[in-house]
């Protein structure tokens, strides 16, 4: 293994929100990182952080991340949510995303989380056969549904 896998620092910010806007790109959602390198130190950085991040660092370079928090399950109670695992286009099959997979699998085992989730979109499926492969349950019963912004402020005025 050539690269290491780290808690991420402040100044990884930029590094986190450049691989972030990639993954948009990569989803074909390239315009829709509205966030900043401002709101990743404030909002991962504060005396009650919302997020944690594992990097993964090659010749001092970040290639990939894996942003999680705590949330809370009605039926099984601390969980955390993997938002995002991502690895560089040109470093993918290193090794890194794996690594970046369990470095957040085993801080739920290690602080006694009940279960980690996230979402994938349907036609990644070297994503979704990964996940499996690893014994994860693939739900494809269930639906993501969010509210965003502009239509959160229209259902309430």
């Amino acid at each position: 293994m050539n690269f290491t896998i780290r808690l991420a620092e402040k100044k990884d910010m930029q590094s986190v929100i450049d691989l972030i806007t990639e993954l948009a790109v990569f989803e074909k959602e390239p315009d829709a990182v509205e966030i900043t390198v401002a709101d990743l130190v404030r909002d991962g950085f504060s005396e009650k952080p919302m997020f944690q991040v594992f990097v993964a660092e090659q010749d001092n370079k970040i290639i990939g991340i894996a942003l999680f928090y705590e949330r809370y399950s009605t039926w099984k109670g601390r969980t955390i949510h993997l938002e995002d695992l991502i690895v560089t286009k040109n470093k993918q099959k290193i090794g890194a995303g794996k690594a970046l997979y369990t470095a957040v699998l085993k801080y739920a085992y290690d602080n006694n989380f009940n279960r980690v989730a996230w979402e994938v979109i349907d036609w990644n499926t070297n994503a979704i056969e990964f996940y499996k492969s690893t014994g994860a349950t693939y739900l494809n019963n269930w639906s993501v549904v969010q509210m965003n912004k502009e239509n959160l402020e229209k259902f309430i005025q």
